[in-house]
């Protein structure tokens, strides 16, 4: 046999809780995962973290380490180490591991890819020097390091949370840098709908930046006019804040500016997509239980709209829950109940969404600034393409080739509809997103050459498994 019930994309929380339900139910299920070990990138190295790393990085993060654990034993086949690299609407999906290029059909399909770091285009980003807060975490959360001296730019409650993490590391950030407006802190205010789950969050959120102030770490608001200046690697980050310029001598910068689904398997399975105005991003569009568009196809955590945490675990339970009654099998959870807890789950979301909303200057990079990291294309040369006539991302890349390297627009792919939107004066859901096409990813011409063609058995995946 070489199908599978179900094959879940990604091993952090979503995907686990999916596993868990399906398996449970007693489908027959696999988890795809590029990482060693399950986690996802909240809960990475959860199952290695000693008692010093769990107290550093708090209660949430190592509460992942009782789902791992219900995971591992839930039965569910863990693949670790597979890179997804194409699915075709038969759901047929092929996977890159240890170097071989292998492939299973399932019948049905949880894309539980999570969110990637929302790009960060502005003067100075791709210097030696100039990382992600999110690179920065999980550095802490694998190795129990990061670099000293971080000065930490951007916005969202990341940037406060790490800066915690640092300060109970001993390894205090040097400066936070954020780019949150005064006005934002009132219009926040009137999205703010309190119950349970939103009481904790603000009481985590408040408790953090106690933590900042208590350390004396240098904080800078409302920072406007960012740029990051040196010849070989990052040495001076300017800015504007407080009605003065400022320019901070600099070792390590960690940009951050929130994060945004993961939408590179929906794309190619051409799932229907809306645009998310508040997250300033696509999403899939989903039913009640994940599903998409494309029946069979289902989206479980932030790669369905950013949540947090929680509310992955939940989703990825209602996911697993909805294939095993479609295929007549008895469950164990209700699914009102989690339905109940997602919605009390997301009370937050308005308040956050309206306060740490992504900063103007990386939606309208100035045209000097480079956008397409892999083939090293500006904004200008972006808005170039549009005024000689391409009307969409997909004729851009044509025209330009943004969006056509290793990471297949994962990095500039929002940023050039923000600009082409901004530049014709429509909105970002006319203007859409670039088609997406095989490998997800980079893929070696031998292992494309050595492929037969022909789907694996279970016994060889699951040997290649235990191996």
């Amino acid at each position: 046999m070489n199908q599978y019930d179900v094959a879940i994309v990604g091993a952090g929380p979503a995907g686990m809780a999916a596993a868990i339900e399906s398996a449970r139910a007693g489908l027959s299920t696999i988890v795809l995962d590029e990482q060693p070990e399950p986690g996802g990138q909240i809960y990475r190295a959860v199952e290695a973290a000693d008692a010093l790393r769990l107290e550093i990085l708090g209660k949430d993060y190592a509460r992942g380490r009782d789902l791992a654990a219900e995971f591992r034993s839930s039965g569910a086949v863990y693949l670790s180490g597979a890179t997804v690299v194409n699915v075709n609407p038969d759901l047929e999906i092929f996977y890159s591991k240890a170097g071989i290029l292998t492939s299973f059909s399932a019948g049905a399909l949880i894309v539980a890819t999570g969110a990637i770091e929302r790009s960060t285009p502005l003067p100075g980003w791709t210097l030696p020097g100039v990382v992600t807060v999110g690179a920065c975490q999980i550095m802490l959360k694998a190795n129990g390091r990061v670099p000293d001296n971080a000065v930490l730019v951007g916005s969202g409650p990341l940037l406060w949370l790490f800066a915690a993490q640092m300060i109970a590391a001993d390894m205090q950030p040097r400066a936070i840098v954020e780019t949150v407006p005064r006005s934002r802190y009132i219009a926040a205010l009137a999205k703010l709908a309190l119950n349970g789950a939103a009481i904790g969050y603000l009481r985590k959120g408040l408790q953090m930046m106690r933590t900042v102030r208590r350390a004396g770490l240098p904080v800078y608001r409302d920072a406007t006019s960012i740029s990051i200046r040196g010849n070989e690697r990052a040495e001076t980050l300017c800015f504007e804040s407080g009605g003065g310029h400022h320019e901070l001598p600099v070792e390590l910068v960690a940009l951050h500016q929130g994060v945004v689904p993961n939408q590179q398997i929906t794309r190619l399975l051409r799932c229907q997509h809306i645009w998310n105005e508040r997250q300033r991003c696509f999403a899939p569009v989903l039913d009640s239980y994940g599903e998409t568009s494309v029946p069979g196809i289902y989206v479980a955590g932030d790669g369905g709209g950013i949540g947090g945490a929680l509310a992955a675990e939940l989703q990825g339970r209602l996911a697993g829950l909805r294939i095993a009654e479609k295929a007549g099998k008895s469950i164990a959870s209700d699914p009102a109940a989690i339905r109940g807890e997602l919605r009390r789950e997301a009370t937050i979301r308005p308040f956050l969404e309206t306060l740490y909303a992504p900063s103007s200057q990386i939606l309208a990079p100035a045209d000097d600034t480079v956008v397409c990291r892999c083939e090293e294309l500006t904004a200008g040369q972006i808005r170039a393409a549009i005024d000689l006539g391409a009307p969409g991302p997909n004729q851009v890349k044509s025209f330009i080739r943004p969006g056509m390297g290793p990471c297949q627009g994962r990095m500039c792919g929002l940023t050039t509809t923000e600009i082409i939107a901004a530049s014709k004066g429509e909105t970002p859901s006319l203007v859409d997103y670039y088609r997406i096409r095989p490998p997800l990813k980079p893929l070696q011409l031998g292992q494309l050459a050595a492929f037969s063609g022909e789907k694996s058995d279970r016994d060889t995946i699951e040997g290649g498994a235990r191996g």
